[in-house]
């Protein structure tokens, strides 16, 4: 998704109104009940909201030159790795074998193997088309942001196939991109 991301990719930049930013702020607070007491300072209702359209149907939302989460077409919002790296907690988490690792840092998918072998961990709560936090094993920070294709009861019983699509990991092109001038 954002591997070869660059501001060439960005296609518009607009300031949303207040009833746009109110809409996505809840719809924020739906998805991650955690971070609701944190909204206001992470998302300031006197900053000005911005909304950066790029190729794919992406949509990265920006406030104080900050991209802080992204959506494709009309999906669910997920946050940046540096946002997760910040409030670790706000995600459900599925943690992938020490064998997975270094295929999750060049972008692949998340197979399922990799995350019901001895090393890999399932959040058993976790529905089909959920955003997910994959963690390492033997690491702290998640290393990518996940979207999965199937239930966490499926992947173990399945086992077979690709279980999460891997929307944004460390080192690609958004977790380049720090600040958007």
């Amino acid at each position: 998704m954002f591997k070869k991301f660059s501001f060439e990719d960005i296609s518009a930049q607009n300031q949303v109104k207040a009833s746009v930013q109110r809409k996505i702020r809840q719809s924020i607070a739906d998805e991650y009940p955690g971070l609701e007491p944190l909204l206001d300072d992470l998302l300031p209702k006197k900053s000005p909201m911005i909304v950066v359209k790029c190729q794919n149907h992406l949509n990265l939302v920006v406030v104080n030159n900050v991209p802080l989460f992204f959506n494709i077409r009309d999906g669910p919002y997920m946050p940046t790795l540096r946002l997760l790296h910040q409030y670790p907690e706000i995600m459900k988490k599925f943690q992938v074998d020490r064998g997975a690792i270094k295929f999750v840092l060049s972008g692949a998918n998340i197979m399922c193997p990799g995350l019901t072998s001895p090393g890999g961990a399932l959040d058993d709560e976790v529905e089909e088309e959920t955003p997910v936090a994959i963690m390492a094993e033997g690491k702290q920070h998640a290393l990518a942001i996940g979207y999965t294709k199937m239930s966490a009861k499926d992947i173990r019983t399945i086992n077979k196939g690709i279980g999460v699509d891997n929307m944004h990991y460390l080192n690609d092109g958004l977790w380049k991109m720090e600040r958007l001038e």
